[in-house]
């Protein structure tokens, strides 16, 4: 059923108010196929939805807003080297993590406690901790509204890079042409714990976890997570509101020797990755408040709405945080939710 002028204010984690001209949900792929034969959406422009976790609401949406609710979780297969791992586009990714360890397959605990769903997971390039999903996904299925086909799109079909994909390059996720059905995982059977990020190796130390399990590594993961950022249900948030900056060596060496404690993660290209909250940190921004929305004062990275807030008042705390770290270290800010 696709309902009319629909609230999206509990469908986003920042709980900005904002309504869809009509909102379908999604829960199986005979539904998508049905909208390639409804005369009435056609030339409707669209948004793929999934938990809204990763989500600027700047205003009311003139068009049709598809949530994706797809279920199912499976082993499909495997080969020398991993297991073939499958889940439907709504199961939420978060519990995901946790089935697929519960099975002992290995590999995603470093992505424990992502808000989101599977479906929106590659859309973003989610990853945290050394780990991105791009590096565990070996194909998804989308279809394709305009010709009204299911494809099959390859790890190289996705065109991933760090936290975007093809379908955000493309907007595709704007205009709800592909929605995607299903992913699948190429989960290791050898699999070599990822543990180099400071905060997890402390936690683990702390935890005398020297040679940790997939399910330790999660475990710490989680009390990273709960300990720094702020759940959306009491204190709305988008979870990580910046990409973390990658620069040229040079200008990471320049700032290195003012800010000799600054994080900088050399990247196989030769870049360094800089840590956008510190940035924002030093910049003053930890903790402070523009209105209605703020910084998180246990992690600047976490842009958070203490109530009431609108997207004018994102926006404008989003240009001031951008100004004062450009004036102090010379690097841009990205944002790294969709803006809607």
């Amino acid at each position: 059923m696709v309902l009319e002028n629909f609230a999206l204010t509990r469908l986003n984690t920042l709980a900005l108010p904002a309504h869809a001209a009509r909102y379908l949900e999604i829960r199986s792929t005979e539904q998508i196929e049905a909208l390639t034969t409804d005369h009435s959406l056609r030339g409707m422009r669209r948004f793929v939805l999934g938990s809204g976790s990763n989500l600027v609401l700047t205003g009311d949406f003139d068009g049709l807003v598809l949530r994706a609710l797809i279920p199912g979780r499976r082993l499909v297969g495997e080969d020398a080297g991993h297991w073939h791992i499958s889940a439907g586009a709504g199961e939420n990714w978060s519990d995901f993590v946790q089935w697929t360890l519960a099975h002992s397959w290995a590999g995603l605990e470093n992505l424990s406690m992502i808000p989101g769903s599977v479906g929106a997971a590659p859309v973003q390039n989610i990853g945290a901790y050394g780990v991105e999903v791009a590096d565990r996904i070996l194909w998804l299925a989308a279809f394709d509204t305009i010709t009204g086909k299911s494809m099959r799109f390859s790890r190289k079909d996705c065109c991933f890079s760090y936290r975007t994909s093809v379908f955000k390059q493309e907007g595709w996720h704007l205009d709800g042409r592909h929605i995607i059905t299903e992913v699948t995982f190429g989960l290791p059977k050898r699999w070599l714990p990822q543990i180099a990020y400071a905060d997890l190796s402390a936690e683990l130390a702390a935890r005398k976890k020297f040679a940790p399990s997939a399910q330790e590594i999660a475990r710490s993961v989680i009390a990273v997570r709960r300990r720094k950022l702020p759940d959306p249900a009491v204190l709305p948030n988008a979870g990580s509101f910046f990409q973390n900056p990658i620069v040229y060596a040079k200008k990471a060496a320049e700032l290195s020797a003012i800010y000799p404690e600054m994080p900088a993660h050399p990247q196989a290209d030769g870049r360094v990755k800089l840590a956008a909250g510190w940035l924002i940190e030093c910049a003053g921004w930890k903790g402070k408040r523009l209105g209605p929305v703020g910084f998180y004062e246990k992690q600047a990275l976490v842009l958070v709405n203490y109530g009431g807030a609108r997207a004018a008042d994102v926006a404008a705390l989003t240009r001031v945080a951008q100004s004062d770290v450009r004036k102090k270290f010379g690097v841009d800010l990205v944002p790294e939710p969709v803006f809607l």
